[in-house]
């Protein structure tokens, strides 16, 4: 879509009509990955001053949504999946499978432009961290992430996440 003024505008400074076409005009990709898992990411990544788990989700939880890192805020308040028809969903953790899918239909050689993926040692590695530390929550803990996440946990197809239990 040709550009009006500078290449870092943001899609909100364009008017109705011109979203419109730009976004009619792309193939429209989003990845998305389980709310939890972002949680567990940012806190090893030393995203917060926190020195456990659970006091690092109690500080997230306390600052609320409207203030919350891109990091770990809901997806759905970042990517607005109701307003913007996304032409795929890449789940975390299905990359290598999803994503030779999408370079087959763009017609590109899907097996030689992927790089190695370890997608089933990822998810189990997610499925034993997530295990330890959501046991580190209190009930309360759980039950208030399963709301601040609860558009993300609807809108997208996170089965195993551990919220949702």
């Amino acid at each position: 879509y040709p550009r009006r003024r500078a290449p870092e505008m943001q899609l909100g400074e364009f008017n109705l009509t011109e979203i419109e076409a730009m976004l009619g005009s792309y193939t429209k990709v989003l990845f998305v990955r389980d709310p939890f898992q972002r949680l567990i990411s940012a806190f090893m990544q030393g995203m917060g001053s926190s020195p456990s788990f659970s006091s690092f989700v109690q500080d997230v939880l306390d600052v609320g949504q409207h203030n919350a890192s891109v990091t770990w805020k809901p997806l759905v308040s970042l990517c607005r999946p109701c307003l913007v028809q996304y032409d795929y969903v890449v789940v975390f953790g299905f990359l290598r499978q999803e994503l030779g899918h999408l370079l087959q239909r763009a017609g590109l050689p899907a097996g030689s432009l992927l790089p190695r993926f370890t997608d089933t040692q990822a998810r189990w590695t997610y499925s034993w961290l997530s295990e330890q530390m959501f046991s580190e929550l209190s009930l309360q803990q759980k039950k208030q992430l399963s709301r601040f996440y609860r558009w993300d946990l609807s809108a997208f197809p996170f089965s195993s996440s551990l919220l949702t239990g």
